[in-house]
């Protein structure tokens, strides 16, 4: 597996249990992970905006957790890193499908190319 796809994973893990399961940021394990977390947090506001812009049909609340956390954790990273956006999109994508539901990737992809690919 993929460097990169292990540290999306471990990260993607951390910020579901912060913004999920109550778990503070002092308790995350991997330290490495907290500044960056941290980071996400701070602009949880601006990135459910533009996923509540880009799939209008779908208030937040009826989105999956999973499935929000993943795409919070790919726009972040959109925003704050030079991958490639088809590079974040297809993650999210191998995301959804290790961690969401059955229809999670299928809604990630119309989403995310809505967002990064338009």
């Amino acid at each position: 597996m993929d460097r990169r796809h292990q540290a999306r994973r471990a990260l993607l893990q951390d910020l579901f249990a912060c913004t999920f399961s109550g778990v503070a940021l002092e308790r995350i394990e991997l330290p490495e992970h907290t500044a960056e977390l941290q980071a996400i947090l701070n602009e949880l506001p601006e990135l459910d905006a533009a996923i509540q812009l880009a799939a209008p049909e779908r208030p937040l609340t009826q989105v999956g957790k999973v499935d929000l956390a993943i795409m919070r954790l790919i726009m972040f990273e959109s925003k704050h890193k030079p991958t490639p956006k088809k590079v974040l999109v297809d993650e999210a994508i191998e995301l959804a499908k290790a961690y969401g539901g059955s229809s999670s990737s299928k809604f990630m992809n119309g989403v995310l190319a809505k967002l990064l690919l338009s």
